[in-house]
């Protein structure tokens, strides 16, 4: 059976890699069947061996001594086979060879080779975890004796009988083990990870830099070590593990893409996201986003990122470059910092077939959820009777639904008061869960097929994967189907290529932004049905704000219908290919062409169906009736639905050149000089078609109702037609750079670096010699393990290194020239027309950062305790800014993009490795870092802001941070009417006469702080006991600041009867004296004799607009953005925590698994913050409105491996 098994894996693994086979049986025979011609005079065996190796493909293991039997001689050879050297050199000697693929052995003749003499020694090699070790290594000390383990870990070897025998076992990444074998004949191993080892390779996308010469702040993971099951995007991974990056996620909705900030914010304008690379080369986003959007803290990105359509589990490791010496060689791209993903590769040994489930149950909110502060039906009712006491003024156009509904009907005669009293109890006991209606408990699975293997010629690593995560919201999705096949092709010692190409496939569901179902269960009454006593689906008339029509009629409404009749779909596509070859031609060169092609194609498409509430404000009438003939009837869409596309198409491209050249001089190689430099090309075009069409009926064969007899009937919707809703934007942009490596090592002491980079910009008009920024930087580090401190025991490693560099960037949509958009014939004019654009900034320079950077490495006892310290400050000068200017110029919105003002980042950032406690069976590791970062804005205010600017913190202010926000200042309640007061100088107006916005605001407002932290970090636990192992991440968050949800906004827009309220309000103010036990003032009916005093504040009135700015609009609003409504942000939240169990490798010896492990995990398990934020989510930096919060989800992962 077992037989058979291998045989179909075998058969299946020919065909999936034919054509890579062919090549390499092709390449094999070609090395057995070359042909050798050279003559040397009194050569020596080692030169013999390497004019071997120069003119063929050859290389040798031999250890130096045992060449000493080979005297020196002449020999001269033509046309001969390589067995026929090797035998007529090592004739007479007591050396031979062994033969394998390209590899030749030399090895001494053994004198005993009778099997009496041998006994044999077998066994497995692991990980502490039980996970076998295929292709570790294993050798008789003193001999070149050795193997390889199976695919299982499995070894079995002959050793001599007599005498002392030493086995020496190694693996990458591993502390290599020497094991006496005595009388043992079964040695089964448990290899450790060294941690000197692991990252000794820092990968930056364009040099593999070894970790002893690196001068850059650079950190390197595993992905391994900081993915967790459930997660099914890299950059989720990231959250606490990286230190200096600061994730901030507004959303717990499907897809939600996290912001992402390292070392801060380096631009004002520009784009604060960091360059995302995959294998070197750097990734698009599918979409293009604004930059106001992406900088928006109450922004929530849907679409996705760069690297939403990577598979995690095809990544190998991350490496975050931080610093200008690291991030230079990516020019003006890079000011915000470098995320460098590193796909997985294949490794030599035969097929290793792997596969990788995990299902997830996600939570959704549950009324009784902290964070759900909100009246049940029978509060709510009981709120709507006070109102009514209190004889509240109720909105004109309400929705007549609970309390007031009913009191409505009595009052109008339409029910008796028998009928009342059974509505009203009817109402109490509702109690509608909307949660319940609008969000699920979800289901979401993910699978990943692998295989990989290879030879010393070729290794191949194939993947196919599969993910369909459900949102809580009741129909949203996401499904992602990618694939990936990455060879590494050997084809002799001077040439290697490799290969590379992936694909995926994304598929989206969202509900439309009009249909915003947390917001709705938040601020619906629970006393309002969603269903008849029948089971139908209940109705309410609601007004048709917005606009959409002048008669402001009401239509009926209800939540589930317009999801039903709607639909937010996204279909994305994206295949990548990439070819690297590198050439060889002597020791020391390497010479590199590569180039990468990227290519999506995405398409979105937002429907409206024609029974929906929406398409019935646009048709100003209900679904079954015909609408209104003529201007009255106000109709913009007479029949059928809406249907929006937008198809986005973008090419990227990237070519490179590259020359590394490495030099060792001095008598021991102690001096070691690396000179890099290369020429890249890349460009990227882009084009994009968004269309709206209406007339759209989906259910009847996906068609238009385009033939209206008499378009006349309906004049408004003929205007819509007359109108062009079709837009097309294209975008070409390319771009040539050059870059530069030049660096020295001595030993292992001290390595001094510097790098470069030249990028052209054709922004700069006139200025030509700025046309050319060079993006440069200087480093060095110094190893004190290597000389001071050689002799102290205790310290394994000690380095400093320091940076100093310069980067620069441009906005993308500036130009030196005008821009005109060439628009069609105008129908008054009758002539084409067209309309400026964009005015012309000839003046505009770069953006320069420049960033001084220092740190310190130190291990201790072996690297079982790690300490790693960086400390840096980066400023920006010449920020772009937008400029007020006068409308006279012509420029739209009377804002001008311009260089003013500069932005200051400061910080500092501690990591903590230990590995407190580890025996045979049990280890105790254990990990923490700790980032702080402080920015300033250094500029005077030329922007144009508004009051809400300065209240959301999205005001930049000089001499404050970004994303500072202001509140007023709370100064408790009126004893007499129980409305709050405020200090707003109402008594001191003259104070504030001719002042600007922004001197009112300092003068009237204090700063609450900022809403990004100011100082983040994570603990992270790991214990591992034989095969179970179970790890628990924290992470934590300090410094920023939360303005808690809007209280009185219902009550500034008046209270509605199908609106629900938070409840606070049932501790509020009703009576003098209160004001000694709460602070949440009166509700104040609009036909009290003082609601216009309150209602309107002083500085709205127009008598004293002209020399007083108004920065407030009434003291219910002033109430929710005061001092009083502003809580503390930090939290410490459980990441994640899992459970994994390794099966022992002997149980899986009958089976055809290599390896079996199963985890259970646990994500966003618990946050603790201030209590004030009544779960209110602090890790959210929105303050909108109530998002989604990120919810706790339960994974259970399989990963076999076979």
């Amino acid at each position: 059976m077992k037989k058979n098994c291998n045989l179909v894996r075998k058969r299946w693994f020919l065909f999936l890699l034919f054509l890579v086979f062919t090549t390499q049986f092709n390449q094999r025979a070609y090395s057995q069947e070359m042909k050798l011609s050279f003559s040397l005079k009194n050569a020596t065996l080692k030169e013999i061996i390497n004019e071997i190796k120069r003119i063929s493909a050859y290389d040798f293991v031999y250890s130096d001594p045992q060449l000493t039997s080979f005297k020196q001689r002449d020999v001269s050879f033509k046309e001969a086979t390589i067995k026929q050297v090797l035998d007529e050199c090592l004739k007479d000697t007591r050396l031979t060879y062994a033969v394998n693929g390209n590899t030749i052995v030399i090895k001494l003749k053994d004198s005993k080779t009778d099997e009496e003499n041998l006994k044999y020694v077998s066994g497995v090699v692991t990980d502490l975890g039980g996970n076998p070790l295929p292709g570790a290594t294993l050798l008789i000390k003193g001999t070149t004796t050795g193997m390889a383990t199976s695919v299982k870990g499995e070894y079995k070897i002959g050793v001599p009988k007599d005498g002392e025998c030493t086995l020496i076992f190694s693996f990458m990444g591993m502390k290599t083990q020497y094991i006496k074998v005595g009388n043992k004949t079964k040695i089964d191993v448990k290899m450790e990870e060294d941690l000197a080892e692991v990252g000794e390779v820092v990968v930056t996308g364009y040099q593999n830099i070894d970790k002893r010469h690196l001068t850059s702040a650079v950190t390197s993971v595993k992905a391994s070590d900081i993915l967790t099951p459930g997660m099914t995007s890299i950059d989720q991974a990231l959250e606490g593990r990286i230190p200096e990056l600061v994730l901030m996620t507004n959303s717990g909705e499907v897809g939600a893409t996290p912001r992402i900030r390292v070392r801060g914010t380096s631009t004002l304008l520009g784009n604060r996201e960091p360059l995302w690379v995959l294998d070197g080369f750097i990734l698009h986003d599918p979409v293009d986003v604004s930059n106001d959007d992406l900088n928006n803290p109450d922004y929530i990105n849907i679409i996705g990122n760069a690297i939403a359509g990577i598979n995690p589990q095809d990544i190998e490791r991350i490496d975050v470059l931080k610093d200008a010496s690291a991030t230079a060689l990516y020019g003006t791209r890079a000011a915000n910092g470098v995320i460098v993903v590193t796909t997985k590769k294949g490794a030599i040994g035969p097929a290793r077939f792997s596969y990788n489930h995990s299902s997830k149950y996600t939570r959704r909110p549950r009324y009784s959820d902290r964070n759900i502060n909100l009246m049940n039906s029978q509060e709510r009712v009981q709120f709507g009777k006070e109102l009514c006491d209190l004889h509240y003024k109720f909105p004109s156009d309400m929705t007549m639904v609970g309390y007031e509904g009913a009191l409505n009907s009595f009052y109008k005669g339409l029910s008796t008061y028998d009928e009342f009293v059974e509505n009203v109890k009817r109402s109490e006991t509702v109690n509608t869960d909307w949660f319940d209606i609008l969000t699920r408990d979800t289901y979401s699975h993910d699978h990943t097929f692998g295989v990989s293997g290879g030879n010393d010629n070729i290794r191949y690593y194939v993947s196919l994967g599969y993910n369909k995560e459900n949102g809580v919201s009741k129909t949203t999705y996401t499904e992602r189907y990618t694939t990936r096949v990455n060879l590494d092709m050997t084809f002799s010692k001077q040439i290697k290529v490799n290969f590379s190409i992936n694909g995926n496939v994304q598929k989206k569901n969202h509900l439309m932004s009009e249909i915003d179902a947390m917001d709705y269960a938040y601020n619906t009454t629970r006393a309002l049905p969603c269903f008849n006593s029948d089971g139908t689906l209940y109705y309410y008339d609601k007004v048709a704000y917005g606009g959409m029509n002048k008669a402001y009629n009401k239509f009926r409404y209800n939540i589930l219908n317009e999801i039903d009749n709607s639909s937010n779909e996204y279909d994305g596509n994206t295949i990548g290919a990439m070819l690297d070859m590198k050439l060889t031609p002597i020791t020391g060169l390497d010479i590199t062409v590569s180039g990468n092609y990227n290519r999506s194609n995405t398409l979105q498409e937002q429907w409206w169906g024609e029974k929906s509430n929406y398409v019935a404000r646009l048709k100003n009438s209900e679904y079954e009736e015909l609408p209104m003939i003529g201007t009255a009837g106000s109709c913009v869409l007479p029949y059928g639905g809406i249907l929006k596309t937008t198809n986005s198409i973008s090419e990227s491209y990237t070519f490179r050149t590259q020359v590394d050249y490495r030099k060792f001089l001095g008598e021991s190689d102690q001096h070691m000089i690396m000179v890099m430099g290369g020429f890249e090309l890349s460009g990227n075009t882009s084009r994009q078609i968004s269309d709206e069409n209406r007339g759209f009926v989906k259910d009847r064969g996906l068609q238009f109702i385009d033939d209206l007899q008499n378009l006349d009937d309906y004049p408004e919707y003929k205007k819509w037609l007359n109108k062009n809703h079709r837009s097309i934007s294209h975008g070409i942009s390319h771009q040539i750079s050059g870059y530069f490596v030049l660096s020295y090592s001595y030993q292992n002491h001290f390595t001094l670096n510097m790098n470069g980079r030249f990028d052209a910009s054709n922004k700069f008009g006139s200025r030509s010699n700025e046309r050319f920024l060079p993006v440069w930087s200087v480093s060095g580090s110094w190893n004190l393990q290597e000389n001071i401190l050689k002799n102290v025991k205790f310290i394994s490693e000690l380095r400093l290194r320091t940076s100093y560099g310069v980067q620069g960037n441009m906005l993308e949509d500036q130009s030196p020239n005008l821009i005109i958009h060439q628009g069609t014939i105008d129908p008054i004019y009758n002539e084409n027309v067209s309309t400026i654009a964009r005015y012309p900034n000839p003046n505009l320079r770069w953006e320069e950062t420049r960033q001084l950077d220092g740190g310190l490495e130190i291990g201790f006892f072996n690297s079982r305790l790690s300490v790693d310290f960086s400390i840096y400050s980066k400023k920006t000068t010449n920020c772009f800014t937008n400029v007020k200017v006068s409308s006279v110029n012509g420029v739209s919105g009377h804002t001008y993009v311009m260089n003013g003002g500069d932005l200051d980042n400061n910080g500092y950032s501690v990591l903590v490795s230990a590995t407190p406690v580890k025996t045979e069976n049990f280890q105790w590791k254990l990990s923490t870092n700790y980032s702080g970062n402080i920015n300033k804005v250094r500029s005077e205010s030329v922007e144009s802001y508004t009051l809400e600017n300065y209240l959301n913190g999205t005001a930049l202010i000089d001499g404050k941070a970004i994303g500072s926000f202001y509140s007023y200042k709370y100064m408790g309640l009126n004893p007499a009417n129980g409305t709050p007061m405020f200090d707003d100088y109402n008594d001191r107006q003259h104070l504030l006469e001719y002042k600007s916005l922004e001197e009112t605001v300092l003068m009237t407002m204090e700063k609450s702080g900022q809403r990004d932290p100011i100082f983040s970090g994570n603990l992270s636990n790991n214990l591992t006991y034989k095969n179970l192992s179970f790890s628990m991440n924290l992470s934590y968050s300090i410094g920023s600041k939360v303005r808690l949800f809007a209280l009185y906004a219902p009550v500034t827009s008046g209270i509605s009867s199908e609106t629900n309220v938070r409840k606070e309000f049932l501790n509020r103010w009703m009576a003098p004296g209160d004001e000694k036990y709460t602070d949440v003032p009166v509700i104040m009916s609009p036909s009290d004799p003082d609601y216009s005093r309150y209602f309107s504040h002083f500085s709205q009135s127009p008598t004293i607009a002209s020399h007083i700015q108004a920065f407030a609009n009434n003291i219910w609003n002033m109430y929710d953005n005061s001092n009083l409504r502003v809580v503390s942000g930090s939290y410490l939240k459980c990441s994640s925590m899992t459970i994994r169990y390794n099966f022992n490798s002997e149980w899986l010896k009958r089976t055809p698994f290599s390896n079996i492990s199963l985890s259970l995990n646990a994500l966003n398990l618990f946050t603790i913050s201030a209590k004030e934020l009544k779960g209110q989510d602090p890790s959210q930096a929105g303050f909108a409105k109530p998002n989604l919060s990120v919810r706790p989800s339960y994974t259970f992962q399989f990963n076999v491996t076979f």
